[in-house]
């Protein structure tokens, strides 16, 4: 499968694709939903990819203008190809091999993007209490954005302070973007 960066400055490089371990990129259609969605929302941003793979989500939105991205996966082999497909594309950002939700128990900084596609088991429960929705609030800029992807037959109903903005399923993923009202 060819993994690229699909606009912006960096549009139409292939990024690396880390061997031996277990993901699944963003294909290019969902990511197209994702920014085509975000428009110019993304410039100048301070944005944070978790369980970030490729880092093709944070790469993205650095090729259209974001200010800063965050990288954060467990995996040493992703962290490898995310530090190489920045280097691929020029670009620079911050790289941390940590499970993603110790980062965000423990990282003081406040994002204005922040995409999470961790894995999941293909069965049917309800995510209301998933612990993003409790990390996230204290990491998010006022009106921050929440680009989440889970199984398709996952039920998210109770968003407390979270407005839901749109939602999209691409096969077994549903992707579903919040907005944090805080």
């Amino acid at each position: 499968m060819a993994l690229r960066v699909i606009s912006g400055t960096a549009g139409g490089l292939r990024l690396e694709i880390p061997r031996g371990v277990e993901i699944r990129p963003a294909l290019d259609r969902v990511k197209g939903a994702i920014f085509s969605s975000l428009g110019d929302r993304v410039v100048g941003k301070r944005v944070l990819d978790l369980y970030a793979g490729t880092g093709s989500l944070g790469i993205e939105s650095l090729s259209r203008g974001a200010a800063e991205a965050t990288f954060v996966d467990l995996a040493g082999a992703c962290c490898r190809a995310i530090r190489n497909n920045l280097a691929k594309t020029g670009f620079s950002g911050r790289v941390v091999e940590a499970d993603a939700l110790r980062f965000l128990s423990r990282d003081p900084g406040r994002y204005d993007l922040v995409f999470a596609s961790p894995p999941y088991e293909k069965r049917e429960i309800r995510i209301d209490d998933h612990p993003l929705l409790t990390l996230l609030p204290p990491r998010m800029a006022p009106h921050g954005l929440f680009v989440w992807e889970f199984f398709r037959r996952n039920r998210l109903e109770q968003l407390g302070a979270w407005s839901e903005r749109w939602r999209r399923r691409a096969g077994e993923t549903l992707v579903v973007m919040l907005e944090w009202k805080g």
